[in-house]
């Protein structure tokens, strides 16, 4: 094959580092290959990418050994704009990658530094457009487009210039499911249909996996420490080793205690094959005894016929009602712009619903100030820099407390218990600068703690993070719940929908089209279809070992992970 790119004992240290990130790097990579690099945070997955489409050196200089060839012309000396010619990006944050005022025109911007004829460019647009399916919405503002939409703008901008290499850093992070599993099928119809040569830096291993791929290289600390098919990776502990989620699938079969072989293809759900004994091992351990899932506790907080708009023109939420118990974990789900968020804010009293009631134990919320309601009810935002105001980490949890002008004795009591809590008190006297992304996370956390709310509202909590950093943030969520805290978690993540909140809350186009088991609503393929969720692999599993029960198979999963399945006695 031919190779289109090369790394030769390349190391690179930017100059803020002490130690280098990438690590005597060998790595071949053949023309029309489709491959995905992977790894935990701080791994060195996305330098590596800026290594290739010439991000480093240019904007983030350091020291560099070795050398990268790319179609076999080395990169050093190269100009940016000479690198951009042969490598497109796609970056996570779609907005930050426009710079037209209508989709036509952010497509033809490459086009337009190049000089090319009017004439030839609308062509050129137009076909490129097309290849996309955004050839009717030329005209649209970019910024008016759906997060899908953005997508596919951006990936015309780099494809109209014909480049050979396609470069996709976290594709899908800000996607819900459903545009997720699009745009990855977009790039696999890219790839097939016009042979470009496809990198997908990526954490949600199993999204990328619904559609072919040729290699999965693992990056941990700078080093690459596998490169391999995804067949061959589902046979190795690789991923539990670097705190990557493995596809749920595969993690069935291995607690059923079936023995994952290169040649069941188990890479992909899709052309997994499974012998009749090991369907039968499967379905017996499905059906193992479940615990019963009674809750007793009274309810805490009821909206009732929630009416909402911003303006006249639309209507934003309709007619919504729920009850949420004391203690509940709930997940609120469903498709970009359907009224999540909004519904959050509304209860926090960030706006007014124009009818209906927020009943707090009993209590009706009407003329309630935000200040009021923030004792009650804690939100945090999707990003902690949204959110801090102050520099240090004690003056912002801090805060909200010296704004009803409490004692500072007792300022300093509460202050420590929620730093404690949060795990922070060791950094009490750090600047909030110095802490990582799902520290500053924490911080956010430990502010509305400190305040005693009955109930957390968290929007996205743990978006962008990888699984091992997940992980940690929802067992720390998981510990405030078991305090007895009621949260209610605002997420677009499907496996921590499964995993942590017993019960989901669909909303489509400003109503609740579903309220129950999370295992019913990733079953359901009309809920999905109409939420734009997608539905979990191990309904796929189920449906393929001949389950007569598929939302049970999934709920029995999920007891299994939380220790909770009583093993059926012999």
């Amino acid at each position: 094959m031919d190779t289109i790119i090369e790394f030769k004992d390349f190391s690179f240290q930017y100059f803020s580092q002490k130690e280098p990130t990438l690590h005597n790097i060998n790595l071949s990579i053949g023309r029309g290959e489709k491959v995905l690099i992977a790894g935990p945070s701080g791994s060195g997955k996305s330098t590596l990418g800026h290594c290739i489409n010439g991000l480093i050196p240019h904007s983030y200089p350091g020291v560099q050994k070795g050398q990268i060839l790319l179609g076999g012309e080395d990169v050093e000396g190269m100009s940016i704009f000479d690198r951009s010619k042969k490598v497109g990006t796609v970056l996570q944050d779609s907005d930050g990658q426009f710079v037209g005022l209508s989709v036509g025109e952010d497509i033809a911007f490459a086009l337009e530094n190049d000089c090319m004829a009017q004439d030839e460019m609308r062509s050129v647009v137009a076909k490129t457009a097309a290849m996309v399916d955004m050839g009717e919405l030329l005209k649209a503002s970019p910024f008016e487009l759906s997060g899908g939409q953005k997508q596919r703008v951006a990936f015309a901008g780099v494809m109209v210039d014909d480049v050979d290499i396609l470069l996709f850093d976290e594709p899908l992070a800000n996607l819900d499911p459903a545009t997720g599993k699009t745009a990855i099928e977009l790039i696999d119809r890219i790839h097939r249909e016009y042979n470009k040569t496809v990198i997908i830096i990526e954490h949600r291993l199993e999204d990328v996996l619904y559609r072919d791929i040729d290699r999965v290289i693992l990056l941990e600390k700078g080093r690459i420490v596998n490169d391999i098919t995804p067949d061959k990776l589902m046979t190795t502990d690789s991923l539990e080793k670097l705190g990557i989620r493995e596809p749920l699938y595969v993690t069935a079969m291995k607690y059923a205690g079936v023995r994952v072989s290169e040649d069941m293809r188990a890479g992909r759900i899709d052309t997994l094959t499974l012998s009749e004994h090991d369907k039968e091992k499967i379905l017996s351990w499905s059906r193992e005894s479940l615990p019963s899932e009674k809750n007793s506790a009274k309810d805490i907080l009821e909206v009732s016929h929630l009416d909402f708009r911003y303006t006249d023109r639309r209507q934003i939420l309709k007619d919504i009602s729920f009850k949420i118990k004391a203690g509940e974990m709930v997940s609120v789900v469903g498709t970009n712009g359907a009224g999540k968020s909004t519904l959050a804010k509304v209860i926090c009293g960030f706006e007014r619903q124009d009818k209906g009631d927020i009943i707090f134990d009993g209590e009706s919320l009407w003329g309630r100030t935000i200040r009021e309601r923030s004792e009650i009810i804690g939100y945090v935002m999707q990003n902690p820099n949204q959110m801090i105001i102050k520099n240090m980490i004690y003056d912002e949890v801090a805060f909200g407390l010296l704004t009803q002008g409490m004692d500072e004795d007792e300022i300093r009591k509460r202050v420590e218990k929620a730093l404690t809590v949060c795990g922070l008190y060791p950094f009490r006297n750090w600047p909030i600068n110095a802490l990582s992304f799902g520290q500053k996370k924490r911080v956010t956390i430990a502010s509305m703690l400190v305040l005693e709310p009955k109930i957390l509202i968290l929007d996205e909590p743990t978006a962008g993070q990888d699984y091992r950093h997940y992980t940690d943030i929802m067992e720390f969520l998981k510990g405030l719940n078991d305090r007895g805290i009621t949260i209610i978690l605002i997420t677009h993540d499907m496996h921590l929908m499964l995993e942590y909140t017993p019960r989901a809350i669909v909303i489509n186009d400003g109503c609740i089209i579903k309220d129950g088991y999370a295992s019913e609503v990733l079953t359901d393929e009309e809920i999905a279809k109409k939420a734009s969720l997608k539905l979990t692999s191990l309904y796929d599993l189920a449906l393929m070992v001949g389950s007569d029960d598929p939302e049970g198979f999934v709920r029995h999963f999920i007891a299994f992970e939380r220790g909770e399945v009583r093993t059926n006695e012999k």
